[in-house]
């Protein structure tokens, strides 16, 4: 990487420091020598005054000009190679529950509804790149399409396929959409403040008091609910697109649909929400959900991203105190003798440090890999406690609490790994956090079990969208996707552990399946994203939507 300063004037004026130093030591000695010879003559200036004092301070001017020019180049932020930083970002933890019934084809909006509230999202996404966001898309039922995350490229792929296909089942209701916002945001930890953010076209069918009653609940968690409009009152119909053919929707009776937004529900429920509603007719809705947001108190979150030319100042200064100390010494009138005691003194001190230490209290991975999880995670945590926070850190702390069965802070360790830019690193915190998930659901009962299997689920299809190929993970997301549709009557296989840091180890004996046949099982998983919802979507035909309508 190409080396660069921060301020170049200022990296100018280090290459012309040591000549103005050079210029004020020649006129401070010609100073020096003009009142010594007020004393007298030539002879008695010389048995009153030391050599020293008459020579020229060529030695000490040499110093303090390279310490100038030093220093001065450090102040003008050298960089140079690659590195990491911890950059602090404040942000909110917001859900972003978003309409993908039908009626968001409608073409009242250019390109239609649902095109523009994923542009709007993008927008929102841009001015509050601090915020973590869940995305849950609703029509008929809600669906967890994402846990609480910050990353980008997570975000961005979820709502590029985004549409009425995902959820499953037809019509519109939100009631049961804001009770599974306030409660995945209720189990997000942290002192952030929380919200939920609904985009529809407000024509819901399932009971309003309900939806409403949902949102003061909300409230009452202390979620503050903000309702985003789309469409026109006057509304139009819906386009269906099967094959290569165009329809417009009709109802049971035959009865072309026309689909209308409905401002007063939205309005009505962000009034109970305590938050704000934002009408279909306003621009820029993006910016004005974070303006929206901006009004909430917002936790301060530490985020590593990668820094490609990072600061080199240290590499500057410690030769600036190094020849300072020595000008210091030399003035003080210091000899080679005591400068030789110096650096002996110096060099035992240097070496104290560095006598070695019992490997188990030096070397945390070997307590690791004997199976000493519990003490090779507390060496991790004290590291991190001291400022250690690398993300090859983190996810060793995580990993042995894993291994030693702490999956609730296991969870917190790891999740703040899921997103770095080291793609195998974050591959492998993505497959043990869905881990520790998957753990979690097989271990609980009722709505926490169902909320555990969930954000298992989706980890590790985010974990299969870049590593497709990942047996082991496909093992873990096929079994996460047994339990949730058995709904707790499924096998109990427990998980593949993924090792640390070594490659994985061979599949465990004894499991009801080998890889090969896990293999034949799961290929399945390779194209769950595009059949998953059409099977629940078949099944539940049977089912009436909200309202009886279907879009």
């Amino acid at each position: 990487m190409t080396p660069r300063v921060d301020l170049p004037l200022v990296a100018l004026a280090a290459l012309l420091a040591p000549v103005a130093t050079g210029v004020l030591f020649w006129l401070w000695h010609r100073r020096r020598l003009a009142h010594l010879r007020a004393l007298g003559v030539d002879a008695a200036v010389a048995r009153l005054a030391p050599a020293d004092v008459r020579r020229p301070p060529v030695a000490r001017g040499v110093r303090v000009a390279l310490a100038l020019a030093l220093a001065t180049f450090a102040f003008a932020g050298p960089r140079w190679g690659e590195g990491t930083i911890v950059v602090r970002e404040r942000g909110l933890d917001v859900a972003l529950a978003m309409d993908a019934s039908l009626s968001m084809l409608a073409e009242d909006e250019r390109p239609n509804r649902l095109e523009r509230m994923k542009q709007e999202v993008r927008r929102y996404r841009a001015a509050s790149p601090g915020d973590r966001n869940a995305l849950i898309a609703f029509a008929g039922r809600s669906y967890i399409l994402s846990p609480l995350t910050s990353d980008e490229g997570a975000i961005g792929l979820f709502l590029d396929n985004l549409d009425p296909s995902v959820v499953g089942l037809a019509g519109t209701a939100l009631a049961p959409t804001i009770r599974q916002a306030t409660d995945l945001l209720g189990a997000a930890r942290g002192a952030a403040s929380r919200a939920l953010v609904i985009l529809s076209d407000g024509e819901a069918f399932d009971d309003r008091s309900a939806a409403i009653a949902a949102a003061r609940e909300a409230r009452r968690a202390g979620i503050a609910v903000i309702t985003v409009g789309f469409g026109t009152e006057e509304g139009t119909t819906i386009p269906i697109r099967e094959g290569g053919t165009v329809r417009t929707k009709q109802d049971e009776n035959g009865e072309t649909v026309i689909t209308r937004y409905d401002p007063s529900l939205l309005r009505d429920v962000a009034e109970a929400g305590g938050g704000e509603f934002i009408a279909a007719g306003e621009g820029d809705k993006g910016s004005r959900i974070h303006q929206a947001l901006s009004r909430l108190d917002a936790d301060q979150r530490a985020v590593e991203e990668g820094l490609s030319r990072p600061l080199r100042v240290s590499w500057f200064l410690l030769p600036v105190v190094i020849l300072l100390l020595l000008d210091a010494w030399r003035a003080d009138g210091g000899s080679l003798q005591r400068l030789r005691r110096a650096l002996h003194l110096a060099g035992l001190l240097l070496v104290l440090p560095a006598t070695p230490r019992p490997a188990a209290a030096q070397d945390p991975m070997r307590l690791f890999n004997e199976g000493r999880y519990a003490e090779a995670a507390n060496r991790w945590r004290r590291a991190v406690a001291q400022g250690d926070r690398r993300a090859s850190l983190l996810y060793n702390l995580g990993t042995a609490l894993l291994a030693a069965d702490s999956l609730e802070t296991a969870e917190q360790a790891l999740e703040r790994v899921a997103f770095t830019p080291d793609p195998e690193l974050r591959q492998r915190a993505l497959y043990n956090l869905g881990l520790v998930r998957l753990r979690r659901g097989l271990r609980a009962d009722g709505d926490d079990r169902t909320r555990a299997l969930a954000s298992a689920i989706a980890v590790y299809r985010a974990l299969l969208l870049e590593r497709p190929d990942d047996v082991d993970a496909k093992w873990n997301f096929e079994l996460a996707l047994r339990e949730q549709q058995s709904g707790g009557g499924g096998s109990r296989s427990e998980p593949q552990q993924e090792p640390l840091p070594s490659p994985r180890a061979p599949p465990e004996e004894g499991r009801p399946m080998s890889p090969q046949q896990a293999e034949q099982l799961l290929a399945a998983a390779a194209r769950d994203e595009r059949l998953s919802q059409a099977r629940r979507q078949s099944g539940s035909r049977a089912e009436r939507p909200p309202g009886g309508r279907d879009w």
